[in-house]
């Protein structure tokens, strides 16, 4: 009997953790994404800026890709981080790809322990907020009682038109977020990691965010981007910041600062714009359905005199279908029980 009881308690556990876990969901971030984790060529700027754009919470996971005995991972405090120090580590590891869950709402340090690897940018610090609560289901409204039925209008009136769909709202992308429009500390490494997992498209508006006198932004062609030479642009660059650009063509758009050796030193931006989706609704049909000119036919059924020996008997008339049972309602019961049954079950073996 107490094995039993043992049982019904442990699938009513089993059950319960799975009606809570349901609104849980996991993230997988891989750090720095393509370039995966290991010294960076333009410094730390690389993982402050993929960090940037990211937002952690609690249950989500970190991939840390990284090649065996040439890199670690390794979770240090915040004074550690800050001066690279690989003593006393909070965790470790040194197989990759290393994944780490994120397990509490604080901010996590992470270093590479290797040589100067963490002095020269293999470092990441990112901060986690807890998990949002699933909001409680609403109790089934049952379906309203059929109307009446009524007599059909003779004259059919027009189909108006589907309503336009609203268009797409058009993006604020800021250059850089954090780091601004400057020269990068690391080259164009940072922006090029910036524009990555973002979707730009026709009608979104790039924010470039620059002291006057020290930068400014030209739109230019992938040739002038790739050399950094602007001698045969005819675009004048934006001088004034912040400057705001709409992206108004699908397509390569290239940008940089034209101050002497900023291009060079990796303050240029390439990023792909793709063509918004219209809004417009489908067009309505060309063939409208004519009203009903002439009265409905007469019925079909003629009803004979009566005859002089009495009166002919009339026919009952057959009564009108009940409405069917709302749908899934008794499984809709069943599954809401369920965790009633469970109890019953194990109070009526423990007693």
């Amino acid at each position: 009997m107490e094995g039993i009881l043992n049982v019904v308690v442990f699938m009513a556990l089993i059950f319960v953790g799975a009606m809570l876990n349901v609104s849980s969901a996991q993230t997988t971030h891989v750090a720095g994404d393509s370039i995966g984790w290991i010294v960076p060529p333009g410094g730390d700027v690389a993982y402050r800026t993929w960090a940037a754009t990211r937002t952690f919470v609690v249950g989500d996971i970190i991939v840390f890709n990284f090649t065996t005995r040439m890199h670690d991972v390794a979770e240090v405090s915040k004074e550690s981080y800050d001066s690279c120090n690989a003593n006393n580590p909070i965790s470790m590891s040194t197989n990759g790809p290393t994944t780490i869950t994120l397990t509490s709402a604080r901010e996590y340090n992470f270093i590479c322990t290797f040589g100067t690897h963490c002095i020269l940018g293999q470092k990441l610090s990112i901060n986690v907020s807890a998990a949002s609560v699933a909001p409680s289901p609403q109790p089934t409204t049952p379906p309203a009682p059929a109307a009446p039925e009524t007599t059909p209008s003779p004259s059919v009136p027009a189909t108006p038109p589907p309503a336009a769909s609203p268009a797409p709202t058009p993006m604020t992308y800021v250059v850089g977020d954090n780091l601004g429009w400057t020269v990068p500390p690391g080259g164009p490494i940072a922006y090029r990691t910036w524009a990555m997992g973002k979707t730009f498209m026709v009608g979104d508006i790039l924010v470039f965010n620059f002291t006057n006198g020290q930068h400014d932004v030209a739109e230019v062609t992938m040739a002038e981007f790739d050399s950094c030479n602007i001698s045969t642009t005819t675009t004048a660059p934006i001088t004034t910041g912040p400057a705001r650009i709409t992206l108004t063509s699908a397509g390569e758009n290239y940008y940089i600062c034209t101050i002497t050796q900023h291009c060079s030193w990796g303050q240029k931006l390439a990023i792909n714009v793709t063509a918004g989706t219209t809004g417009s609704a489908p067009a309505p049909s060309s063939t409208a359905t004519p009203p009903s000119g002439s009265a409905p036919p007469p019925s079909s059924t003629v009803t004979p005199p009566p005859s002089s020996g009495g009166s002919t008997p009339s026919t009952p008339s057959t009564p009108p279908s009940p409405p069917p049972p709302p749908p899934n309602s008794a499984a809709s019961f069943a599954v809401a029980a369920l965790p009633f049954t469970f109890l019953a079950v194990a109070v009526a073996l423990f007693n």
